[in-house]
């Protein structure tokens, strides 16, 4: 625990004064003056994973290897495991196959191929078609025809292309990771990552698209408005991470008039590998409370490092005097839904915040329906899911930026290798609908909260001036949704207990 005791306030500094208009200030360059604090003053950042990606590896593939003791003691080396996920033996011994024989089933050979060729090379090649073909003969079992169109995808894709190419570049990846097994071990393999390059390539992210300032924006004023008045303020947040939606709501804290609340947030997210599960978890802390004492807010800090489901009321040391907000921004997908778990992990996690009767729940979710447990319809959602993304950072960032390819790459690349190319507890990516979501949420005893119309007004001002035409805000049973092109990607509501007195 990091706990921070103020030094005395300057009166006559200009932190303490509010100053004309700030309700329209988000204090959003906090986020990007945190990030870079982070990336110019951690020299070890370039040495450890991203520990988003390191976690969600080790809960994708924990069970796995301890089946793999129980069952095979003489377990396979890392590197081994490694190398025959990269260089696919099967599927390289599969094409070679292809090539020499002509009486397997489905195979095309003589004038037949070359007419198929020349008629594709007359057409313009809808690669999404090509990609979708292929889901449909892996669906059906057919791994000769599934390893010829794929061929094709990959004479139509690239990492440097346009985005549909790009696009159709890591589903093929993972379409191959599939064929061949691989998938959690690739997947896990992207958590040698460095998180200095994530946390680099992240910050080309939320330059392009307003997504997460915007979550920013609703919630944080959000919370700030609650607390009003209030001495104490704690926020137990579901998903940390690196603690980057917090710096806005200190600075913004710091500027309240009579002098800021006393800030606690619990940080919760999943253990990392190793001897010290919490170590990532509390350098958040120790990074916050820096933030907190520039501002003069009088912060405390508690990390837990569990998987959701087990968190217990005495971990989080409630105040009864304090006003409880819990928070989680976007990571509710990562835990398993019901298809996997019988116990309901999901709403297990929603029922226990319930019970802790705050005062407020702020709920953010990736809004997607490839999660269904059929490979195909799962597949066919998940590309018109992330051609909207590709499309996206077409349109707003360079083509040639390396940040914005280290971003599709190790970001987007990593999710589709989860979704295509790994299934059961592996499978660690699972969005939702909102509307699903929202009914999870009455089930588990909430009652939504309207939508505050200045708050929205501003959102919609502050994406209006600031990006690119083609981003949308809507509302929608007060659900404050966003996304590109009319299609819905994030959505956020604010909940309460129905038993709140």
């Amino acid at each position: 625990m990091y706990k921070l005791h103020p030094p005395l306030r300057n009166q006559s500094s200009e932190a303490n004064v509010l100053p004309s208009g700030s309700e329209k200030v988000d204090y959003f360059d906090g986020v990007f003056n945190y990030l870079n604090k982070m990336l110019m003053e951690e020299d070890d950042l370039t040495k450890k994973p991203c520990m988003f990606i390191d976690s969600l590896a080790l809960q994708a593939t924990e069970k796995s290897f301890y089946d793999a003791l129980v069952c095979n003691p003489q377990e396979t080396e890392p590197s081994e495991i490694y190398d025959a996920a990269v260089l696919c033996d099967d599927l390289n011994r599969l094409c070679l196959h292809k090539r020499r024989s002509s009486s397997v089933p489905g195979f095309i050979d003589g004038n037949v191929q070359k007419k198929r060729r020349k008629k594709v090379a007359d057409q313009t090649v809808d690669v999404t078609e090509l990609l979708t073909r292929c889901a449909e003969a892996i669906a059906s079992g057919d791994t000769i025809e599934t390893v010829q169109i794929l061929k094709m995808i990959r004479t139509h894709s690239s990492p440097h292309g346009n985005s549909t190419k790009r696009m159709a570049h890591y589903f093929a990846n993972a379409i191959e990771a599939r064929i061949c097994g691989t998938g959690t071990e690739i997947y896990r393999a992207f958590s040698s990552t460095s998180a200095a390059r994530i946390l680099t390539s992240y910050k080309a992210y939320i330059a392009a698209c307003p997504f997460h300032r915007m979550s920013n924006v609703y919630a944080n004023k959000s919370i700030a408005k609650l607390a009003n008045g209030r001495d104490k303020l704690h926020i137990i947040d579901f998903g940390i991470l690196y603690g980057f939606q917090w710096p806005c709501i200190i600075q913004g804290l710091s500027l309240r008039p009579g002098g800021p609340p006393r800030l606690k947030i619990t940080g919760i997210d999943l253990p990392q590998p190793g001897l010290r599960p919490s170590q990532r978890i509390e350098e958040t802390g120790i990074r916050l409370t820096e933030y907190a004492k520039r501002f003069n807010v009088p912060f405390e800090y508690r990390s837990i490092a569990k998987n959701w489901e087990d968190v217990r009321i005495e971990d989080l040391e409630i105040d009864p005097e304090e006003m409880l907000v819990v928070n989680s921004v976007y990571r509710m997908r990562n835990v398993l839904d019901e298809t996997v778990v019988e116990n309901r992990p999901r709403d297990s996690v929603l029922s226990f915040i319930q019970k802790l009767n705050p005062d407020m729940f702020v709920h953010g979710v990736l809004n997607g329906i490839y999660n269904a447990t059929y490979f195909l319809t799962r597949f066919r959602h998940a590309v018109l899911h992330f051609a909207t993304l590709f499309d996206m950072f077409e349109a707003t960032a360079e083509h040639e930026d390396e940040d914005r390819k280290l971003f599709e790459q190790d970001v987007y690349g990593r999710d589709i290798m989860n979704v295509v190319a790994c299934e059961g507890r592996s499978r660690v990516e699972r969005p939702e609908m909102y509307r699903k979501w929202g009914m999870r949420n009455l089930k588990a005893g909430f009652v939504q909260l309207a939508l505050d119309s200045d708050l929205m007004n501003e959102v919609r001002k502050k994406v209006e001036k600031q990006y690119h035409e083609d981003f949308v805000v809507h509302e929608d049973n007060n659900w404050m949704l966003q996304g590109w092109k009319g299609r819905i990607l994030y959505a956020l509501s604010l909940w309460s207990p129905n038993n709140r007195s």
